[in-house]
């Protein structure tokens, strides 16, 4: 898997908080360590860390940002 962004970070989500207890549309029980998921984004202490990029948004500016993931096999 690749990932090309034009952000300067990325979080790690995982499914750690699954106990089993929830279970999907197709029946299957979630367990912990099922998922996993990456969100590119500024870092996030960026408001508190003048060194860091700037996640101002101004009156009439627009926000737009590009993330590709791609898969494929060695």
């Amino acid at each position: 898997m690749t990932c090309t962004t034009d952000q300067p970070g990325v979080q790690i989500y995982s499914g750690n908080f699954l106990n089993g207890a929830f279970t999907g549309l197709t029946g299957r029980t979630y367990r912990q360590g099922d998922a996993f998921t990456l969100e590119t984004q500024h870092y996030p202490d960026s408001p508190n860390q003048p060194s860091f990029p700037s996640t101002v948004l101004r009156p009439g500016q627009v926000y737009a940002t590009k993330t590709t993931y791609g898969f494929g096999v060695a």
